[in-house]
């Protein structure tokens, strides 16, 4: 049972990439909005959410012939997706959480019963349906501490008094986790547990009907696709992490923020060896850490399968990857026996992605 993991770090020099909404502190203004942070003692550490990455990474991926988006539903104040892993592989990669509803509310049952004819229905003996996404990603958060700072504007083709309005934004450097359970890839569990029940009877059919076959996983009863699918949706989404596009302010900020830095590998264990090869330097700078990835390479040499792909974009902390490159030249491309690559992000999500189908074993 094996892991992807790494990192990824999207260099953001004027940025408002995720927002909290209106800001409190500026007065005499309606239209003011700040950008999300972290108060930390030494300082504000803007951050863009989990949830609003995975937002990136799906919207990317609907792009992608071949890639099957989930249909999302929505009853009043409650909305999911189809939760139908077999068909959608946005299901099966990022999860979902499905229940038959028990109200007895005309107009809810109404819209219940439209949406019924549209979806793959809940079986009423299972109750609900839910799954752990395979797909993990941490919260995207600056590298250093930042001074974060506000725009002040006006709607200038107005007639009359301005119309002011404010808006939050930084420069930053920010470094997210990341990472895949490959096991759990086009694996959907047979359970009472809570998102271990990925499946009802409905579900259960059609994964048959689809080449899936009986397997015992982390213990628990389970039907797998044919590996050869599984490969293929895994690829596209890793190959997607290098393209990721999105962002808010966009209109404003125009922010590449697909990886400039993308590090990837296969481990047997969901650590994260990687998550502190960037650092700050406590001067608001941002360092390439040699001894973290020595450090990394020795203690978990047994733990990590594959080659180590490093994707760098050549222009951004170009003096710091000459440290990464020195490394490896006095090596031998090796680091402590462990191959590294270094490529563009883009090239390494995709070279990565090659290495996974070629490599069974990783998903069993």
């Amino acid at each position: 049972m094996s892991h992807v993991t790494g990192i990824m770090l999207v260099d953001a020099p004027a940025t408002a990439l995720n927002n909290a909404g209106k800001d409190e502190e500026v007065r005499g203004v309606d239209n003011a909005v700040a950008v999300k942070f972290i108060r930390a003692p030494d300082g504000k550490y803007p951050y863009v959410s989990a949830q609003a990455i995975r937002y990136w990474v799906r919207n990317t991926l609907s792009h992608e012939h071949g890639w099957t988006p989930s249909p999302v539903f929505r009853e009043t104040k409650v909305a999911y997706t189809d939760a139908e892993p077999t068909k959608f592989a946005e299901d099966d990669l990022f999860g979902y959480m499905r229940a038959a509803s028990k109200s007895t509310d005309v107009k809810k049952a109404a819209k219940r019963a439209e949406i019924a004819a549209v979806s793959t229905p809940i079986d009423s003996d299972a109750g609900e349906v839910t799954r752990i996404s395979p797909f993990r990603v941490g919260t995207l958060v600056s590298i250093s501490p930042v001074r974060i700072t506000g725009d002040f504007g006006t709607m200038a083709r107005a007639e009359g008094d301005p119309v002011p309005h404010v808006h939050q934004f930084y420069k930053a450097v920010l470094k997210a986790p990341l990472a895949m359970d490959l096991a759990a890839t086009g694996t959907f569990f047979i359970s009472k547990r809570v998102g271990y029940k990925n499946i009802d009877k409905n579900r259960i059919e059609s994964a048959r009907n689809a080449g899936a076959t009986e397997a015992k996983v982390y213990g628990f009863d389970a039907l797998r696709l044919p590996i050869e699918v599984r490969k293929q949706r895994v690829k596209m989404l890793v190959q997607a992490i290098g393209r990721i596009e999105g962002g808010a302010k966009q209109t404003l900020h125009l922010t590449d923020t697909a990886p400039s830095v993308l590090v990837l590998a296969v481990c047997k264990s969901g650590n994260q060896p990687f998550m502190r090869l960037f650092t700050n330097d406590g001067l608001g700078s941002t360092v390439f850490r040699t001894d973290v990835l020595e450090e990394a390479t020795k203690v978990f040499k047994e733990e990590i399968l594959s080659d180590i792909f490093i994707g760098w974009a050549k222009g951004f902390l170009d003096e710091e990857r000459k440290k990464l490159e020195e490394v490896l030249k006095s090596g031998g491309g090796k680091i402590n026996e462990k191959a590294v690559t270094v490529s563009h992000p883009r090239e390494a999500a995709d070279a990565f992605s090659t290495s996974l189908s070629e490599h069974a074993e990783w998903f069993e």
